[in-house]
């Protein structure tokens, strides 16, 4: 019996600034995909700057899905944005096109590889004083409902603390039973061509802080003054991105422009290093891994990795 043959799909991950986004236009240009994201941040469309999204002439050398897709007012969870990858994925495949995945939001391809954890909706009440408390208090309290995940997290970790509480408080089972009966993800379904970037740390993080600065000398304070001018509740996922509290502190006369940036910079540097840890162990082992900068001497052989000759 002849196996069933799968639609492909392209997987370009990595920490930021690694050169996921070059790469993911040489790969779409050589075979006429369409760039998906899967960056949390990219996925706003108020800090286009700030977040690194492509413009100009990257978005008329390849169609691109999925970047400034929601407002800033709105949470978009790991789930919402797999229902949407899912839905963008399946209409590429039907045009008989590659989607190709590219982001640096690890949760965010696990989900859709995945799948998620059929948690039922948490019961209004319990969230409201789970998120009300402080989190020192709240990771006290997950450490006698379930503490299997109080130790998994860090006792600063407000948010998955948070999620963890309201997930036993609501069901009465611990968030790690949830996550073993995990659906809904098309990994299986799929020809997966991932690749991983894990370039050289030095030279990822002075990508880093040149492209902070440059993010700056753009607009990107302009864009943070604007977004702060709406008010918006300061917990939503867009309030937390990269370089806004920075550039809010300069904003408020906390900071000089000078020293927004030598934060910014410190707070990229910071995430590329949690991200290159996450992307490093996390993945499959069998998800090739690319060590080398990523200069374009060198796209050839990450083409190749992806299924691609230059």
């Amino acid at each position: 019996m002849a196996s069933e043959i799968k639609p492909p799909v392209a997987v370009i991950a990595g920490p930021t600034a690694s050169g996921k986004s070059g790469l993911a236009l040489a790969l779409a240009e050589r075979t006429g995909g369409v760039i998906v994201n899967a960056d949390s941040a990219q996925l706003y469309r108020d800090l286009p700057l700030l977040s690194a999204a492509p413009v100009g002439d990257d978005v008329v050398r390849a169609e691109h899905r999925l970047y400034g897709a929601f407002d800033a007012s709105i949470a978009c969870s790991a789930a919402d944005w797999s229902a949407r990858a899912r839905a963008e994925i399946a209409e590429i495949h039907a045009g008989g096109r590659l989607p190709i995945l590219v982001g640096g939001t690890g949760l965010y391809l696990r989900t859709l590889l995945d799948g998620i954890a059929p948690v039922p909706p948490i019961d209004p009440g319990i969230r409201t004083r789970v998120r009300e408390a402080t989190v020192d208090d709240n990771y006290g309290h997950l450490a006698t409902l379930d503490p299997s995940a109080a130790e998994r997290l860090h006792p600063a970790d407000a948010a998955r603390i948070a999620r963890a509480l309201e997930v036993v408080l609501s069901t009465g089972r611990p968030i790690g039973d949830w996550q073993r009966e995990r659906a809904g993800g098309i990994g299986s379904q799929v020809e997966l061509r991932p690749l991983i970037l894990l370039p050289p740390r030095d030279w990822l993080y002075a990508r880093c802080d040149q492209r902070f600065s440059e993010m700056v000398e753009r607009g990107a304070v302009g864009e943070v003054q604007a977004l702060l001018a709406r008010t918006l509740d300061r917990r939503l996922p867009i309030m937390r991105a990269i370089g806004v509290r920075e550039i809010a502190a300069y904003l408020a006369g906390e900071t000089s422009l000078e020293g927004a940036v030598t934060a910014g910079q410190q707070a990229t540097r910071r995430y590329a290093k949690r991200q290159y840890t996450w992307f490093a162990h996390q993945p499959p082992p069998a998800w090739p891994r690319f060590h080398d900068a990523l200069e374009s001497q060198l796209l050839p052989r990450a083409l190749e990795l992806l299924g691609a000759s230059a």
